[in-house]
């Protein structure tokens, strides 16, 4: 076997050496070491990495036992008592702890890594899966979405976008310097809106993340917009897409184009600091907190349920391009699912647009019957 892999059992953990002094405690922190190196080698993000380590430590201390005596029910005990505890972990979190377990025993049992051969001449026993289909949250993304999540409604969404405009109008005609940080969060919303953002995504953008559409001139420097920091695949950190403006929302072009003008952005004194499109009051560019507190306060003063969040403008994009006849898989593609079963959790049509998808077919059905001669 090849030693030099990322992962394989270090040269220190000699037979004569493991068997001085806590053996298991000083095998079991090798293999986490190792399975930090591998995990490394794979590209994947410290932070990830860390917190799957931990949730292998925390699961071994519960266990009181060692990978290679590790058995499904021990995996069923823990997981259960996590989740029907005083304080149990939601299924995200339950799903995410069992993957990693999942993950860190099929290191151990991969052959090309040795920890099995080596355990066995040590311990006189192997390490083994102990996750399984049978006993390990399915993946499916039936529950991907809360269900009190969903997407505002036309007449929610002018209710919240007339307040915005409203507020930073009496702030203005107030004298009170406040008017430019609430015209700031203003645009940063029906941005997010018209270009389906997550919250992240929103908060990360610069200046520069604009640029034309050659097949549609006439947006100028808005016809597409680069999100640099979009969400990656699990532990891979972000990654980037490109957000067409579409014509549904073409009116974000000239928002952007008033905005990033002499008397838009530059009006906030940190402006000259940083590219970032939404400068802080103190900083080099407001932070999601930030953004999340501002369209919290905004949204409980305008009236509107609570269950509103800055996310669901994302949500309410997908709805409304879906509702105006965009192909599904063009708005898969707009808002980075990686799968289209995604996509058609965030879409939450609203009545109307169901009777008139009703009323289509009926007239369909109707006008075939006619065309065949039947009654």
């Amino acid at each position: 076997m090849d030693q030099s892999v990322p992962g394989f059992v270090p040269g220190f953990l000699s037979d004569d050496a493991v068997g001085l002094f806590r053996a298991d405690e000083r095998v079991f922190e090798a293999m986490l070491d190792r399975w930090s190196a591998q995990m490394l080698a794979r590209g994947l993000q410290v932070d990830t990495i860390k917190a799957r380590c931990g949730v292998v430590r925390r699961f071994q201390a519960y266990s009181g036992k060692f990978p290679w005596t590790w058995q499904p029910v021990d995996i069923d005990d823990y997981m259960g008592e996590r989740r029907s505890g005083e304080k149990p972990i939601s299924l995200t979190t339950l799903r995410s702890d069992s993957n990693a377990v999942a993950m860190f025993c099929s290191f151990l049992t991969n052959p090309a890594y040795g920890w099995a051969e080596f355990c066995d001449r040590t311990f006189g026993d192997v390490p083994a899966q102990i996750c399984f289909d049978w006993n390990a949250p399915k993946h499916t993304t039936d529950d991907a979405v809360p269900p009190a999540r969903r997407s505002f409604t036309r007449s929610e969404l002018e209710k919240l976008f007339n307040f915005l405009d409203d507020e930073v109008d009496a702030s203005r005609a107030a004298g009170s310097k406040r008017w430019v940080t609430l015209f700031r969060d203003s645009i940063a919303f029906k941005l997010c809106y018209a270009y389906g953002l997550r919250r992240r995504e929103l908060a990360m953008l610069d200046l520069h993340d604009f640029g034309p559409n050659p097949h549609v001139p006439d947006y100028g420097m808005f016809g597409a917009l680069t999100v640099r920091w979009a969400k990656g695949t699990a532990g891979s950190g972000p990654r980037r897409r490109t957000v067409l403006t579409v014509p549904k929302f073409d009116w974000s072009v000239g928002m952007m184009q008033m905005w990033t003008s002499p008397g838009g952005r530059d009006r906030l004194a940190t402006a000259d600091r940083s590219s970032a499109l939404w400068p802080s009051e103190r900083g080099d560019r407001v932070t999601v907190g930030g953004l999340g507190d501002a369209f919290t306060a905004a949204r409980d003063a305008a009236g509107l349920p609570a269950e509103l969040g800055l996310h669901c403008l994302r949500h309410s994009y997908v709805t409304h391009l879906i509702e105006a006849g965009y192909d599904p898989a063009f708005v898969q593609t707009q808002v980075g699912h990686s799968y289209a079963s995604t996509t058609s959790l965030y879409t939450s049509v609203s009545a109307d647009f169901k009777q008139k998808t009703v009323q289509k077919m009926i007239a369909r059905r109707i006008g075939k019957r006619e065309e065949n001669g039947d009654e």
